[in-house]
């Protein structure tokens, strides 16, 4: 199975369409029908429902879609690498970075101002997710580093704690007698619909605030993206927890976000896998990590 029929593949996916996924290729239809009709052949699947408009994948087709990103996003990212190793100051390449929405992005923004000004030719990928999706990404080495809120399991990485506090806060609808309190305590909440973040661990942090009332709350639904629970929050079906940074810019009318007492604060990391080389790029941005965040300290 040859990256190139892989490339191909992919790009059929994207058109919908033999002819003019050819034509993106710069290759003929019939060449590009028999590379693929060879690689089902190799796989021994069918890859594709051919339609009179469109073609559809098949669960084959599904399955193949997704290991062919991964093994093409890491052959891009291997040639990358490879590319740094000759380039001095004047170094090019891109830094993937997973993050969960928190306050510390902004500390890791300003980080990134600095020393893009300084390697003007490096760029940076991020991707929004929560801590399993971008430790996958990690472990398959399709991303260099992963900010993620504690309690986090990283026993497979090398991390450092980021500078920054991130305070735990509850989203209420806008009608809610709650919406009137300028703070949140865990006795407000007993009878209250809640939505949980998903995250067993960070669901024993809002256990140990709640104490012994924790067996007594009504849990109407987990998740794992505050977007959504928000969502909820404005049709008045729940209360959803959160850290002030994921929620900070959500701008609506129809919920507010209210401070809990007594506080509830986490902090985050930024990690990257262990014994795992780096390319030129990822390993001058780990080094500027480490001197701002002692900077700050100092």
């Amino acid at each position: 199975m040859e990256l190139r029929v892989l490339r191909y593949f992919l790009a059929v996916v994207r058109e919908e369409n033999i002819l003019r996924a050819a034509d993106v290729l710069h290759i003929t239809q019939p060449s590009l029908s028999r590379q693929l009709a060879q690689l089902e052949e190799e796989l021994g699947a069918k890859l594709f429902e051919r339609g009179n408009r469109k073609i559809t994948l098949t669960e084959a087709g599904v399955l193949l879609r997704r290991r062919a990103e991964e093994l093409v996003a890491l052959a891009d990212k291997t040639e990358q690498e490879f590319s740094e190793l000759n380039g001095g100051d004047d170094i090019g390449g891109i830094i993937s970075i997973g993050c969960g929405e928190l306050s510390a992005v902004s500390g890791l923004a300003k980080m990134i101002k600095e020393f893009t000004a300084k390697y003007p030719g490096i760029s940076f990928n991020f991707y929004s997710g929560n801590a399993d999706n971008i430790k996958d990404q990690i472990d398959k080495g399709l991303m260099d580093f992963g900010l993620f809120l504690e309690p986090v399991e990283i026993d497979k990485y090398d991390f450092i704690r980021m500078p920054v506090q991130e305070h735990w806060v509850v989203v209420v609808p806008k009608d809610s007698p709650l919406a009137e309190k300028e703070k949140v305590t865990p006795h407000d909440l007993i009878d209250k619909p809640l939505i949980l973040p998903s995250r067993d661990k960070v669901k024993s942090e809002l256990a140990n605030w709640f104490g012994a009332s924790y067996d007594k709350l009504n849990v109407f639904s987990s998740n794992n993206l505050i977007n959504n629970a928000a969502k909820l929050v404005e049709q008045g079906l729940g209360y959803a927890f959160s850290v002030y940074g994921a929620v900070s810019m959500y701008g609506n009318d129809n919920i507010c976000i209210k401070w809990l007492y007594p506080d509830l604060i986490s902090t985050s990391v930024i990690a990257w896998k262990k014994h795992q080389p780096m390319g030129t790029a990822a390993t001058k941005f780990l080094n500027h990590i480490r001197m701002s965040i002692e900077h700050t300290r100092v």
